[in-house]
This record gives structure tokens, sequence and C-alpha cells, in this order.
């Protein structure tokens, strides 16, 4: 079926946006309803051009702590599913917790929280996950082990784990069962652009798209309308149509506000007391086969008492560039990475830029690294290249023993919502300025959980943080390393009215009888986790809430 058949049939829903969450939500939706008809939108198509119109027109304020549109989504079937590394991880009930810090910003409660944890498991089996725990406590397998010899439970925990997905491509995985059932109708190469006027009980008739192609217009019927097409440009389409407020006072004032991310990066390594053979430095594997890894985190209790922002630190190598971690293996990665053909495949830009932070830096003493220690420096990477690559479920990472038992610390930490951090149209209607900073509050919270497990670990008698850099150099460290605009949140996020927010807690946005969001924007905090997963999970609660209503 075309584009010009489509505008002929009415639709009970019609979802815009074919990444993870909008075929999460279309494939769900129509299992459970099979009699129901469902049309899936897509921007992208096979055999687009490189640059896009979309991303074109988005600019930003800050190249040094945020990534360029191109790095951050993908049009097309799977969205950014596409160049996903795979990791699955869950938020936490503090994140659903109001404090102090984030001055009013966190407009859902814990009960949202408690009930989502029902949806989770149908959710990883949309991820390729596994099960879907992400506490060891309840693992007789591992649950029973530290992550180094020494390590207690306490203030700081490490049970916590992110489970990892093969990565899936959604589109790839999903793409022959979208185009079979029957009751699911594909369509390419289409831009969302106006939605028609709500009537007085809210509800919107239609939807008025674009061809990306020929730029023709057609009117989209539906019952129903599903907005998954990513933080930006889910913001940018109602942005672009206040007439769906209508039945307001006014168009939701927090509406593009309070976008956030994570503050993420290393400034410390922590040097582990015990035998290096026990320390969990890498990955694990559940019964199912599934890749897990620990990290260290800070119970909730904490959190809310010392007035912190919810973070996550692990084990990591160090970096990359800097050749004095003397491994030859590093060296030759590092070295991959630089070549502008072969860089590319191995690694999207954001995660390639994350290993060379685009320095060339001492190739000569990269390259002696290497010399010094073959056949280990060529061997290390032959065996991680083959797990990465060439087996179906991939090595999710690569993280190398230290004999030493030191390891950096990569931190990724919550921020805190602020309205000048924000997605708004341009003079022209069109594009999309996005305002995007950190803040004192975002970078001290980082430093005083490092000085948390700093103290936490020497109390145990297990270990010590050793820093990068003095206490003076640190804030302006933290600033100059995080770099996001990968985890879009805030910017449509859910609240118990308009003034908060713009959408209910069923995703349905204020205002109207049938339009919903479903995409990480609706989320008010961003809290440790990278969104993708706790998405997905929004998004088989969202196709069962349909369902009912």
């Amino acid at each position: 079926m075309n584009i010009e058949q489509v505008c002929h049939e009415a639709y009970d829903v019609c979802v815009v946006g074919s990444g993870p969450a909008g075929i999460v939500f279309s494939l769900e939706y129509t299992r459970l309803n099979p009699t129901k008809k469902l049309l899936l939108l897509e921007y992208g198509y096979k055999g687009q051009p490189a640059k896009n119109a979309l991303d074109d027109s988005i600019s930003i304020n800050n190249a040094v702590n945020h990534h360029s549109p191109y790095e951050c989504t993908n049009k097309g079937l799977g969205g950014t599913s596409t160049t996903w590394g795979g990791r699955c991880v869950m938020y936490d009930e503090v994140d659903f917790t109001d404090r102090p810090i984030l001055q009013g910003g966190c407009t859902w409660d814990t009960s949202l929280f408690r009930e989502l944890t029902t949806f989770t498991s149908q959710a990883a089996s949309y991820f390729d996950c596994g099960k879907a725990e992400f506490n060891l406590h309840n693992s007789l397998d591992l649950g029973s082990h530290r992550i180094a010899e020494g390590f207690q439970e306490g203030v700081v925990t490490d049970t916590v784990v992110e489970r990892w997905s093969i990565p899936t491509r959604f589109g790839t995985k999903y793409g022959k069962e979208i185009l079979k059932r029957k009751n699911l109708t594909f369509i390419q190469a289409v831009e969302a652009r106006d939605f028609s006027f709500p009537e007085q009980t809210g509800s919107i008739s239609a939807l008025l798209v674009r061809s990306v192609i020929t730029q023709k217009c057609y009117r989209i019927t539906a019952a129903k309308f599903v907005l998954a097409a990513g933080a930006q440009e889910t913001t940018r389409i109602l942005l672009r149509n206040p007439q769906l407020f209508k039945n307001l006072r006014e168009t939701p004032g927090v509406l593009g506000k309070y976008y956030q991310g994570h503050l993420s990066g290393k400034i410390a390594s922590v040097k582990f007391y015990g035998n290096p053979l026990n320390t969990k430095y890498g990955f694990d594997v559940d019964e199912e086969g599934i890749y897990i890894r620990r990290r260290f985190q800070f119970t909730s209790d904490y959190l809310v008492k010392h007035n912190l922002l919810n973070t996550a630190i692990w084990l990591d190598n160090p970096l990359y560039y800097d050749p004095a971690h003397r491994s030859g293996a590093m060296s030759f990665m590092y070295l991959a990475m630089l070549m502008p053909f072969i860089g590319k495949k191995l690694a999207p830009p954001a995660i390639a830029h994350s290993i060379t932070k685009g320095r060339v830096n001492k190739l000569d003493h990269h390259i002696w690294n290497i010399l010094r220690s073959i056949p280990a420096s060529l061997m290390i990477p032959a065996i991680i290249f083959y797990k990465r690559y060439c087996l179906k479920r991939k090595l999710p990472g690569i993280f190398l023993f230290n004999n030493q038992n030191k390891y950096a610390l990569h931190f990724h930490a919550e921020q805190t919502p602020r309205a000048s951090n924000c997605m708004r149209l341009g003079v022209d209607g069109e594009s999309l300025v996005i305002n995007y900073n950190l803040s004192d509050d975002d970078v001290n919270s980082v430093i005083s959980l490092h000085k948390t497990l700093d103290k936490w670990l020497r109390a145990c008698g297990c270990g010590e943080l050793e820093y990068w850099y003095t206490e003076e150099q640190l804030p302006a460290a933290i600033y100059a390393m995080s770099k996001d605009g990968l985890h879009q949140t805030g910017t449509t996020r859910i609240a118990a009215s308009p003034d908060k927010g713009v959408v209910d807690q069923n995703l349905r946005v204020w205002g109207t009888d049938n339009v919903y969001v479903c995409s990480s924007s609706v989320f008010p905090t961003s809290g440790q986790a990278n969104p993708t997963f706790m998405l997905g999970t929004f998004a088989v609660r969202l196709a069962k809430h349909l369902t009912a209503s």
C-alpha cells in the first residue's frame, strides 16, 4: 500500500516514528488488537541521502557538551537502534522521587515506577536482553560475589546491573514481522506536519503529512495518534501545532523546556587492594547467556538525605589516546579508530569520539606500545573483533584486565531539569533551536559522589580513588568532558496537570482526547540510566492502555 491509498483509509491508530518505541508499541498493539488497523509512518526511507532536511534545520548552542544532530539520531526503520550499543538499564525508584536539587522538576511519582515494573518482562523480550532482572540480590550464582575483594554493600552498592541486548537493530529484527502483519501498514518517506483543530471533546480527527520526496501533502485520519518520532522531532511537531492546546487556556508553558541528558566521563581511577583475579572488571554472563555488568550506585536514602543526583560509576579502561597506559592492545584499537574508513565501520561517531576524544596524540608512543607487546597487542584485538562483530550476540564492550588491579572509573550522572535547557522553534517557525548547558549542581554532585565512593572503599578496606586532576581542576574538567544529546529527556514531560507538564501519566497530550507521546521526552528526570529500555517499557504499557480504553 502506498501513501495515496493510505489517505483513503481510516485507522484505529496512527503512529509517527518507527524507532524502538514506535516499533514496540505497533507490534504490541496489533498483537493485542488483531481486528484493529494501525498505520506506522516513518520519515526515513531506503536509499535516502546522507543528509536530511530535519537534521539540517537543527542548531545547537553548545557544541562542547552536545553532539550534532547526525550523531544523535537516525532516520529510517529502526531509528536510533541502528547505532545503539544495546545497553538496557532500568530507572531507579529515586528517579521518581522529588528532591530539593530538582527544584520541583520531578513531576512523576513512585506509584508510576512501581506500575512500570510490571511491564519490564514484556519489554525485555522485545529487546533481547533476557530476564528483566536488574539487581543481583536474587541471583544465587552471581549475587553472593562482590565487585572486588573486601567490598561490602552500604550507601554504595554493586549489585545493580546493566543487561545487554544482541544489540537489537529493531528495523532488521522486526522489519519482516511489520510487513507480515495484516493489520499493520508501514509507510516510509513521510513527514508529520499539521494536526486538525480539536473538537470540544479534545478529539483530533486528522494529521496532514508530506512526502519527503515529492513534497505533496496527504490527509491521514485515525481514531488515535501516537507521536514516537524521538524527543527532538516529537517536540518540534508539538511546538509547531499549538492548535492542539486550543481547549486549554494556553499552550503548556513547559513544552520544549527542561531538556536533560547525562554528564559522563572519567576523573579518577580506583586502586583495589585485593587479588586482581577476583575483581569483576568486565562482563558476567547469566544463565541464559546474556551479558550483564555491575556498576557502583548509591542508595536512594543516601541520595535524598544528601540532596545529590542519581549516578552510576563503573570500571573502565584508561584513556585510549594517552599512551601512558602502556597497553599495546589499547594503542592498536585507538589507532584503528583514527583511521577514517575503518573507524566509521567499527563504531558510531559518538562512541568513536568517546574513545579518541577527537585527538591524534603521540602516535610514535602508541606504535611503540604495540611493538613491545607483540603478539598480545594484535591477538587481543583480534579476539575482541571476533566476539564483537562476528557473533550474533556480540561482546558489548571492551574492558581489559589490569594486573595492578587499577581501573579508570566512568561516571554517568543525572542532570538537573532547568527551564533554560530547551528546544524551541526558530524565527521561521520550522527550524529547531537547542539550548543546552550544564550547571554547577550537576558538576558538584558528580564530585561529591566520587568522594563518597572513595570514603566507602577505604572504610571497607577494599580500595581507594586516585584522582586525575587537582580538586580545583575537577569542575572545569567535568564541564569540558561531558557531552550528550544522545539521551534526550524532559521536553514533553509527564505531570498531573498542564501547568506542570505536557502529557498525563498515560502519555495523553493535555488538551486532547486522542493524541499520545511515546518518547523519552516525557521523562521529567534523566536518572542514571540511558532511556532506551525504559522507553520500551512505556511503549508496552501504552499499547495495553489503548487496548483497554
